[in-house]
């Protein structure tokens, strides 16, 4: 399922984000952009992260609908 897929890819983009915020702040290195990085992809991992969650709860309920 290519929503699974995107979910995966963006959990590494926003690792690496949390890592490079680490390593700047261990340097002492004082730019808003590192910091704010990691914002840009949790909100596609919110979203994908719920939908994922409550795939199993849908497809219960289709189910004991049929």
């Amino acid at each position: 399922m290519w929503i699974r897929q995107i979910h995966r890819w963006l959990s590494i983009a926003f690792t690496l984000a949390v890592i490079a915020n680490i390593v700047a702040l261990t340097m002492q290195i004082q730019a808003a952009w590192i910091g704010l990085m990691a914002f840009v992809p949790l909100l596609p991992l919110l979203a994908t992260g719920l939908y994922l969650f409550a795939l199993p709860y849908l497809s219960r309920r289709s189910e004991a609908r049929s």
